[in-house]
């Protein structure tokens, strides 16, 4: 069973322990996010890359946009992958960005804007596995999405399988989730922090704050951890990673 991670570092080791042992079983569309305040994904990504060591050229990238594309070409000059933008164009042109010797791919913090997009290359790609690292597909701070959007952006991510999760919920508590585990609601208590829930589904917002503020175990035995430092050390890492 996995534990809370102690650092940003820890969590991004064991999401690709989770991505690979959800590929292992079979899965073929999964996502992976670290809902940290003023995270930044360059180097989350560059991070969590050697879950995909093995695919070498037959891993391709996709970033949300042109401009994003561009600057992880030159910051990964040396990479063996190709590295595309999603785009926006005719269903033909997004064809011609998949190819039969691409094994894997890895779309890079896409938003609900590229939902359409997504879709079209989903259909190219068919049933090879793919991987979202840190989408944003429902950010609610985006606009101009109307009811269809919407429906298309929920009916695609309805297809979705969470590999890993962790968010803060306040300065004591954690949303997390890595595969094969189930979701898990952890709080501090005496400076410890302790698995307080296990539940097979991803939390709505109003159960999860009542788990929290219920603050008792769920579960027959709430397991004590090591002092995770996730949440009071965060700051320092998010530091490090944009220096």
């Amino acid at each position: 069973m996995s534990e809370l991670p102690n650092s940003l570092e820890d969590a991004i080791a064991q999401s690709r322990v989770a991505v690979q042992a959800a590929l292992a079983d079979g899965c073929t569309r999964l996502q992976v996010e670290f809902l940290f305040p003023e995270l930044k994904f360059m180097p989350v990504a560059e991070q969590f890359l050697p879950a995909f060591t093995d695919y070498d050229s037959h891993l391709k990238i996709f970033f949300a946009d042109a401009g994003a594309a561009a600057l992880a070409r030159r910051d990964w000059a040396d990479a063996p992958f190709q590295i595309l933008d999603i785009g926006t164009g005719r269903a033909a042109s997004l064809q011609t960005k998949i190819q039969p010797e691409d094994e894997i791919f890895l779309f890079i913090a896409p938003t609900s804007v590229e939902v359409p997009q997504l879709e079209k290359l989903c259909e190219v790609i068919g049933d090879r596995p793919l991987v979202l690292l840190n989408p944003r597909l429902e950010d609610s701070g985006v606009v101009g999405i109307g009811y269809t959007a919407r429906k298309i952006r929920d009916r695609f991510i309805s297809t979705i399988e969470s590999a890993y999760y962790v968010r803060p919920i306040d300065d004591q508590s954690a949303l997390y989730r890595c595969y094969p585990g189930q979701w898990e609601v952890w709080l501090e208590t005496g400076g410890e922090y302790q698995r307080i829930a296990e539940l097979p589904t991803k939390p709505s917002g109003d159960d999860l704050d009542l788990i929290v503020l219920k603050g008792q175990p769920q579960t027959i035995d709430a397991t004590p951890a090591r002092k995770p430092s996730v949440f009071k050390s965060l700051q320092r890492f998010l530091k490090a990673l944009s220096s």
